[in-house]
Order: structure tokens, then C-alpha cells, then sequence
């Protein structure tokens, strides 16, 4: 599929390219290029996380999956409630300020924020002041 000789053998009748998915891949590498680059998206990918991990880190209510500093993911960060009968509390909470999608795992429990390239500082930032105003 990804061959052009492929495509210059059968006259172009292989398949037809997935043209949205390779245009949507275009405008996203272009805006990576517009803000910086590589090395800017990993800066933000890094300030997005540790915003976060710091308030997990330092409010008692909360405990992350992953303990261990250097192991834990900049893009999903998983967590728990300490007092897990206050889970549809937190939810209910994160619901009101507009926060969608924090449930976690089916088996694991807790939550998980997914804090993919597109997801604004302000966003993260959101999620911080529910769980410092959290009760």
C-alpha cells in the first residue's frame, strides 16, 4: 500500500490512498513546525505532566499508579483516590467543570488523564483546582 512501485504497476488502481488521514498528518506536522518543533511539543508534553503529577504528589487524597518518577507516562497519567467511596464524588466533580473522559480502568479502577499534544496547559490546569477544592 505504502509502495509507490506498487501503485506505478497497477496504474494507480491498487487502492486508493487514505487522503484524509495523510492531509490530517500534514496540518498536524505543519503546526508541530509552526510552534517549535519536536523539541517544543516534548517541553509542553513535559509541563502539561508535571503540573499535574506535582498536585497528585503532593494532595493526600490522591496516589499515583505509577510511583517511581522516572516510569511514569507524560501522555496518561493514571491515578487513584485514596478513599475510593468518593469516586462518583470526584466524578461528579470533574463533570461540573467540564472535565469528560476521567474515569479509568475497567479493572484497575481510579482515573486517567490523557494529555495528548492537542490538550491545552489549561486544561490540566482545570483537572489541578477540582482536585484542590475536591472534599
Amino acid at each position: 500500500m505504502l509502495s509507490y512501485a506498487t501503485h506505478i504497476k497497477k496504474d494507480s488502481m491498487f487502492n486508493t490512498p487514505p487522503v484524509f488521514p495523510v492531509f490530517a498528518i500534514l496540518k498536524n506536522l505543519e503546526y508541530v513546525k509552526q510552534v517549535g518543533g519536536v523539541d517544543e511539543m516534548q517541553r509542553r508534553a513535559k509541563e502539561r505532566a508535571d503540573l499535574l503529577y506535582a498536585e497528585i504528589d503532593r494532595n493526600p487524597l490522591f496516589r499515583a499508579f505509577v510511583p517511581e518518577h522516572n516510569d511514569r507516562s507524560q501522555m496518561n497519567v493514571s491515578f487513584f483516590l485514596e478513599d475510593e467511596s468518593m469516586t462518583e464524588k470526584f466524578l461528579s466533580a470533574c463533570k461540573e467543570a467540564k472535565i469528560m473522559g476521567i474515569k479509568g480502568y475497567r479493572d484497575l479502577g481510579g482515573f486517567r488523564a490523557s494529555l495528548y499534544n492537542a490538550l491545552p496547559l489549561e486544561s490540566v490546569q482545570a483537572l489541578v483546582n477540582v482536585m484542590q477544592t475536591f472534599k
